[in-house]
């Protein structure tokens, strides 16, 4: 199909003023909402044709928006001028044409990077404990073995070491001692990595578990596991003698385990720090989920009235009126970008769930596999805005608060020729290792077998590496003489 009609020097010229525009609308989506009200506000100042709305059910939400308009959302009032309407097309004209390039491009890594950082960074909006308390609602525990979760979780110090008593909490309980270091161990497996440790030397052995390929994993091991004392007295001569290292391959190591946090709950006791907010929240509606995407954290906006009329006015110069033309498109790109971005987010969602159905209604064991490209096919998108849409976004379910791209895993073949979800096994290694013998843990190759018999095929070493991500140390770590 023929694109618009113009000579190369006005397509270059076009191209010069909507490409940043284009590059600040796929900005946009990949934004959390935090991030994104942040950015509106600062347009807001620098853009004297925006105005806020106080009262979005009295006033315009938004006076331009594409075909076919929410049943929310007032018809466009900004037909005044004829030049304005003429910018405006143009500018869809080019959007559509550009977006299709501009979605080929590849993300910004470094900038990405950042922003994952800093929500890595981000505290919760909950204490330790709340924190706590919300991953024991994903983990399968009898009434009663859930009671003592909760009675465990309530003995950790803000500093995350459990504090409490085993011998008071049995003979409390009436349980048997073995069951509360089963329950006690489930906890440890929780985020952050470390919690709910006894000890120094439990809680850096626990964090030392994750860490993967590293040349000195053993030496640490060995340090942490005996010579903790000599390591805090500084006494490196005899580390490297014990060691059998170098005073160089001693810094090593040592720079390894200072690299772990011996105090894991105190992150969630930090100051002036930003808040993570979900934008997404599922209903159930007539017997369906439903997604919908909260605005209210955004601001209001619309095209000032005042700037309009202004181009009618024949007292104004020609240069002022080119400035308002030029100040009221980029006004009118960025509500339509808002407006795109919530529902891209909305219909994302919406996919999302509708596949994930299980997941809401049984909990992980339910989740299925999915890919981006999935998405992408049926919402009609590119996959590059499936993977935008759900960077740094936050869905609240009924089963907890998700980052959307949670739901996105590779699956496993079974044995009839179905797939599963890869947390899904992981959840199975977890009920595994949570009703094995304490005194005879399982080794990987026994849970290798016992997935074997459910039909699923795993590798051993896939089965490590799941073990290191749900923060499961090996069988010799995990056996109570």
């Amino acid at each position: 199909m023929p694109g618009p009609t113009i000579s190369l020097s006005q397509q270059q010229r076009q191209i010069m003023t909507l490409a940043p525009q284009l590059r600040q609308s796929l900005d946009m989506l990949q934004m959390p909402v935090l991030e994104l009200r942040a950015a509106i506000l600062k347009e807001m100042e620098q853009n004297p044709t925006i105005d806020g709305v106080k009262d979005p059910n009295e006033e315009i939400l938004s006076e331009i928006q594409p075909e076919p308009a929410p049943s929310n959302v007032a018809d466009g009032e900004l037909n005044a001028d004829p030049d304005v309407d003429a910018i405006l097309r143009q500018d869809d004209e080019w959007r559509d044409y550009f977006m299709k390039g501009m979605e080929n491009f590849s993300n910004n890594d470094d900038a990405d990077e950042k922003r994952q950082y800093l929500l890595d960074s981000i505290r919760q909006t909950t204490s330790l404990q709340e924190h706590l308390l919300e991953q024991l609602t994903l983990v399968e525990l009898g009434p009663s073995e859930r009671e003592m979760a909760v009675m465990l979780i309530g003995n950790i110090g803000k500093d995350g070491y459990f504090t409490g008593s085993i011998p008071d909490l049995v003979m409390i309980s009436g349980m048997r001692e073995d069951d509360v270091l089963r329950i006690l161990r489930v906890i440890q497996g929780f985020d952050p990595p470390g919690i709910a440790a006894t000890s120094l030397r439990e809680c850096l052995l626990a964090q030392l578990e994750l860490v993967e390929d590293s040349p000195w994993e053993d030496e640490a091991r060995l340090l942490i596991d005996k010579y903790l004392t000599r390591l805090a007295a500084h006494d490196e001569k005899f580390l490297c003698g014990v060691l059998k290292l170098t005073n160089d391959e001693l810094q090593h190591v040592i720079h390894l385990i200072r690299s772990f946090n011996p105090r894991p709950g105190l992150i969630f006791e930090e100051q002036n720090t930003e808040y993570v907010e979900p934008e997404v929240f599922i209903e159930r509606e007539q017997g369906r989920f439903v997604a919908k995407v909260d605005g209210k954290q955004l601001p209001f906006i619309r095209i000032s009235k005042h700037y309009r009329r202004m181009l009618e006015d024949p007292s104004i110069n020609a240069e002022t009126k080119s400035y308002i033309r030029e100040r009221i498109r980029a006004g009118a790109f960025l509500i339509r970008s808002i407006h795109q971005r919530q529902e891209t987010i909305r219909k994302i969602a919406q996919e999302i769930i509708d596949a994930q159905t299980d997941f809401l209604l049984k909990g992980i064991e339910g989740l299925r596999p999915m890919t981006m490209a999935e998405v992408a096919s049926k919402v009609g998108v590119h996959e590059t805005t499936v993977s935008r849409t759900v960077a740094n976004k936050y869905m609240k379910t009924d089963v907890g608060v998700f980052e959307m791209k949670y739901f996105f895993t590779p699956g496993l073949k079974t044995r009839d020729g179905s797939t599963v979800s890869n947390k899904s096994v992981q959840d199975i290694i977890q009920k595994l290792v949570g009703q094995e013998d304490p005194a005879n843990p399982l080794s990987d190759q026994a849970i290798e077998a016992a997935l074997r018999e459910q039909g699923i095929n795993v590798a051993r070493r896939t089965i490590s590496k799941y073990r290191g991500i749900l923060k499961i140390p090996p069988s010799h770590r995990r056996r109570i003489k």
